[in-house]
C-alpha cells in the first residue's frame, strides 16, 4: 500500500517523496550524471515529446549523452508552485508540472518553460520513471 494514515497525510508524504525523487533525478541531469539518470529511468521507458515524437530508454539516454558531450550546459529548474502529484493505486504516482530548461547560446542564456507529466513506479530499488509526456514546446 502506498499511503498510510489519513488520506491528506498520505498525499503529503507521497508528494514529498516524488518531489525528492524529481530533485535527485534532475540534479543528476544538471550535472550530466548519465549513470544515475540511467538508473532512475525504467528500461521500458516511453518518452512522448510533442515535437520530437516517441522515444524509449535507449534514445533518451543517447540524447542525454550527446547533450553532455556537446557541453551545452543544459539545466532544468522546476517552476515553483507547479508540482502536482497524484497516487496510482498499487503502482506509484503521476507527477505533473512545469519546468524551465536553460543553456548558453551565442553568449546569452536561452531558456524555455514547458509542461510535463511523469509516471513514477515504486520499486524495491526505489522510484523509477516509466512514462514521460513533455509538451508545450
Amino acid at each position: 500500500m502506498l499511503m498510510t494514515g489519513s488520506p491528506a497525510r498520505g498525499a503529503e508524504d507521497l508528494r514529498a517523496e516524488i518531489a525528492r525523487a524529481d530533485a535527485e533525478f534532475f540534479a543528476a541531469f544538471n550535472a550530466c550524471d548519465v549513470e544515475t539518470m540511467g538508473r532512475v529511468l525504467a528500461k521500458d521507458l516511453e518518452f512522448y515529446h510533442d515535437t520530437a515524437g516517441l522515444g524509449g530508454y535507449a534514445t533518451t539516454m543517447e540524447s542525454t549523452r550527446n547533450n553532455c558531450n556537446d557541453e551545452l550546459g543544459l539545466t532544468r529548474t522546476l517552476v515553483e508552485g507547479s508540482l502536482e502529484v497524484f497516487p496510482i493505486k498499487d503502482y506509484g504516482a503521476i507527477q505533473k508540472g512545469k519546468h524551465t530548461f536553460c543553456h548558453m547560446e551565442n553568449g546569452k542564456n536561452d531558456c524555455g518553460t514547458f509542461e510535463f507529466v511523469h509516471v513514477w513506479k515504486r520499486t524495491e530499488a526505489g522510484w523509477r520513471i516509466t512514462r514521460v509526456l513533455s509538451y508545450g514546446h
